[in-house]
């Protein structure tokens, strides 16, 4: 009786309910959340934060709810990565950074890079057979192996110069943090546990560990007072603590007394340089990065040129196709590295002929669809007629508009493995970075020419760069990774992802990697690949080597300002990474 009288009712009501149900559909054609995707950014209304760890991420979105823009919030993020992720996060590293300022509507590169020693020269790791052993101590991991570092001066001067709040209250989260302590993640204590050459060093071993030389435990609380006290004499007394004062007497008395060679003059010496961004487009986008001597940024849209030769989003992502002309296209771009990149402000570097349109499309035009060309066919391109390990980033973006990326290293993890003595600083080895000889590889296995090689002041060339996409002036994406030589690479599949393939930009980082660089003649594939494409690659030619830590791929942390919300994701590759976004 009653499922009659239902029947009846929806009958006699037919024409009303049948416009709202076409009514609602009509309303619900477009869904409010997409769930197409598999991996899903963090959404924010005020702001967004990226970064390699999430207590440091947390402080970031308090810095900007406390009134602070992205920039005060950059700063102290890179000075809270010195307390909470010490293998890459530093005071005695450098870097490099893009900021956009939305008052100016301008975007700065921000070149914090490290700079030679005046006692450095291009034959100080040479024996004298005129060899030099890549893994000696005395190249990697001691005091000689450091350069001057840029990141305090780099950190102060985006506050002072695009900052609302003192460098003081910047400084004061990370100074909280390395006083009263911070708990010991699994990460933390990993990298800890394994990192045996902080023990060769006794202002290390006093640092990471505990009296006894035991490690720390999850979970348990450890301190880090000598920090403390040089993030509060930097609060207190300015940038010229670390470079002039206090600091840098104990940093120069401690390389004194262990062959060190950084000197009074050469702290005192050290500048940031502003540098013009590096611009280039991809289809209808604009792609803005660090210049050299970062060749993270010229390389990107190098390779980016190239691909825009091929139909890539009809080949699919992830098929041979496309993986094949994108390691076809990165193997080109590193030969170009390996020649033309330095210091500008000691050699002159062809940028605008390496980014021009025209001579991409001479190099796409040398790419085989069937065949892998070898590395020994391959050569730095003729330039002429165009003439016109470890590592951290983050980005940050405000209610205002404003972004700051910053990628920034001490070059392997946890740098030299020494730390200055009084002072809780661990210093960069990053005088790994220059080429010895142009035939003899850097740390990370690139080739490189005599435009890099040691000399007093100069600044070695790096793969470090974050990225800024823009359209029709509108900046929307900030992305960037560590991974050494891998880094121009990740960025590059980032932005492929995002602009070509239309994935979100959690999509976008988790998509399994593909990396080339020339030399050594192998391609590099993350787990995630399909073996039918794997076969087909290996039928083109080629050499195919399984990158078995996926770190090692890079570790993307982007954040999008899209339609008055901010997005943001944290690439899974490394463990403690959080982006989080400000409400």
């Amino acid at each position: 009786m009653l499922r009659k009288l239902i029947i009846l009712l929806v009958a006699s009501n037919f024409t009303v309910t049948n416009i709202a149900i076409s009514f609602a559909q009509e309303q619900s054609s477009e869904p409010l959340f997409e769930y197409s995707e598999i991996n899903h950014p963090v959404i924010g209304s005020k702001g967004m934060v990226a970064s390699h760890n999430a207590l440091s991420s947390e402080i970031t979105a308090e810095i900007m709810r406390n009134g602070g823009n992205a920039i005060d919030a950059g700063a102290a993020l890179g000075f809270a990565l010195a307390v909470t992720l010490p293998r890459a996060g530093n005071v005695g590293g450098g870097g490099f950074m893009l900021i956009h300022v939305a008052k100016l509507n301008k975007t700065i590169a921000v070149d914090f890079r490290e700079f030679a020693p005046e006692a450095a020269n291009k034959n100080m790791f040479f024996d004298k057979n005129g060899e030099v052993a890549v893994m000696d101590p005395s190249y990697r991991f001691s005091h000689k192996s450091s350069a001057v570092p840029g990141s305090v001066a780099g950190l102060a001067h985006i506050v002072e110069n695009y900052g609302t709040m003192t460098l003081a209250e910047v400084l004061a989260p990370a100074i909280r943090l390395a006083r009263d302590g911070i708990v010991v993640t699994y990460d933390l204590a990993a990298d800890l546990s394994r990192s045996v050459r902080l023990k060769n060093n006794a202002a290390a071993l006093k640092k990471f560990y505990k009296p006894d030389g035991s490690n720390y435990e999850v979970g348990e609380l450890f301190k880090q007072p000598d920090l403390a006290w040089t993030l509060s004499e930097i609060a207190q007394n300015g940038v010229d603590a670390f470079y002039k004062g206090s600091i840098a007497e104990k940093i120069v008395a401690d390389m004194e007394a262990h062959n060190g060679i950084i000197t009074m003059k050469d702290l005192a010496a050290y500048k940031v340089i502003e540098r013009e961004p590096v611009r280039g487009t991809f289809r209808d986008y604009d792609i803005v990065a660090v210049p050299a001597p970062s060749s993270g940024g010229t390389h990107v849209i190098q390779m980016l040129n190239i691909l825009e030769n091929f139909p890539l989003k009809e080949m699919g992502p992830g098929s041979a196709e496309a993986i094949h002309v994108t390691a076809e296209a990165m193997k080109l771009a590193f030969a170009d590295r390996s020649k033309y990149l330095g210091d500008p402000d000691f050699v002159d570097i062809p940028t605008e002929a390496l980014i021009n349109k025209e001579y991409a499309k001479s190099l796409a035009a040398k790419i085989s669809l069937d065949r892998a060309t070898p590395s020994e066919e391959i050569a730095p391109g003729n330039l002429s007629i165009y003439e016109s390990d470890e590592t951290t980033h983050y980005s940050v973006v405000d209610s205002e508009g404003n972004m700051v990326g910053n990628t920034y290293t001490l070059m392997f993890s946890f740098g030299s493995g020494v730390v200055i003595e009084g002072t809780g600083i661990l210093m960069n080895n990053n005088l790994g970075n220059f080429t010895l000889r142009p035939d003899i590889p850097d740390a990370f296995g690139l080739m490189g020419s005599e435009n890099n090689m040691i000399s007093p002041f100069r600044r070695p060339v790096s793969s470090m760069s974050p990225v800024l996409v823009s359209k029709n002036g509108i900046p929307f994406l900030m992305t960037g990774t560590p991974g050494g030589s891998k880094i121009i690479s990740a960025n590059m599949q980032m932005i492929l992802n995002v602009l070509e393939y239309g994935m979100n930009i959690g999509d976008a980082s988790v998509a399994p990697r593909i990396h080339h660089q020339w030399y050594p003649e192998e391609l590099l594939l993350e787990g995630g690949i399909s073996p039918d494409t794997i076969s087909l690659l290996r039928q083109k030619g080629h050499k195919i080597n399984f990158n078995k830590n996926s770190a090692g791929m890079g570790s993307l942390q982007s954040v999008m300002s899209k339609d008055g919300l901010f997005y943001g994701y944290s690439d899974p590759r490394r463990p403690g990474a959080k982006a989080v976004g400000v409400e």
